[in-house]
């Protein structure tokens, strides 16, 4: 690293500004390809090429006790947090949605300390912890203008305690020793299900390959390639060389980059209160992640962020 040290930049601006993206890319590619069936070819062909590339350059394959939690994992994560992002999607803006999620920090604050044998945040962690509910409630609590559609609220908010409670999960459970083999897994699973999910829901029918844009595609193949592997080895490799506390910062940079394209391309806006209510989620998370340590029982770090690349 020390003979490369652009790498480090380079790194933290794939994650920042491509995770940030994925939500323009979600809205893009779910306009003409059914949201679960958009969301589940994307994560079994991602964790199919992830797994195959990881086998490739040496990383073990799962051992048998290994297999069920990385599948819990990854229904958790992908099949409750990804599939509720992007069917919420069809009806909130993506600005919107990439502030909403940025509460997941809240919620794994929250449901760790309520956990048997869990611990509270200290101080400084719990007052971010309440000006982020707050946050989020000034999000959802809008009745006039601009409010947040039930439905997507409801995915959404389902969607970040989804993501919570698997992350919380995953920080005990015997996972692939290999990152990249773990998420690989996860995605596979995941992927099944959201395709099995697609099916129930009748999506598939609903999809028309003679109707399918070309601008959908190319972003389904970005999400894929860009979002759940090139930025994914980035991050993974950025835990390796620097502290979790910094890498976590992708957790308030998203959203940015998220709001920012979501008015730069949709022409989407922000009324007053929202800025208010996005500057005290924001402040949350970067307190939550700051104030959180091992003394205080709370990751030091969530599971890989495919939620939106995700």
């Amino acid at each position: 690293m020390s003979k490369r040290p652009w790498l480090v930049p380079v790194a933290f601006l794939l994650v920042y500004v491509i995770w940030g993206s994925t939500y323009l890319a979600i809205a893009k590619a779910i306009e003409t390809i059914p949201p679960l069936v958009m969301a589940g070819v994307r994560f079994v062909v991602a964790g199919a090429a992830l797994y195959a590339g990881a086998r490739l350059l040496g990383a073990p394959k799962p051992a048998r006790g290994e297999w069920r939690p990385a599948i819990v994992v990854g229904l958790f994560l992908l099949l409750g947090g990804n599939g509720g992002v992007v069917l919420a999607q069809k009806s909130v803006p993506t600005g919107l949605t990439a502030l909403i999620v940025a509460a997941t920090a809240i919620w794994m604050a929250l449901f760790e300390a309520l956990r048997p044998g869990g611990r509270w945040p200290r101080w400084q962690a719990g007052v971010g912890l309440l000006g982020g509910l707050a946050g989020v409630g000034l999000l959802l609590g809008h009745k006039g203008e601009g409010r947040v559609d039930p439905f997507g609220a409801a995915c959404l908010v389902t969607a970040s305690i989804c993501w919570a409670l698997g992350s919380i999960y995953a920080k005990g459970a015997r996972l692939p020793r290999s990152p990249f083999v773990a998420t690989a897994v996860e995605m596979m699973a995941g992927g099944v299900a959201l395709v099995a999910a697609a099916g129930v829901t009748g999506q598939w029918g609903e999809l028309n390959l003679a109707t399918v844009s070309g601008s959908s595609l190319l972003a389904m193949t970005y999400l894929a390639v860009f979002g759940s592997i090139v930025a994914f080895t980035a991050y993974v490799w950025l835990l390796s060389v620097k502290p979790p506390s910094l890498v976590a910062t992708y957790a308030y940079v998203n959203p940015v980059v998220a709001v920012f394209l979501g008015w730069a391309v949709l022409g989407e806006t922000m009324s007053p209160r929202m800025f208010v209510a996005a500057g005290a989620v924001l402040a949350s998370v970067a307190v939550i992640t700051t104030f959180s340590t091992r003394k205080s029982g709370l990751p030091s770090s969530v599971s890989p962020r495919v939620m939106t690349a995700d």
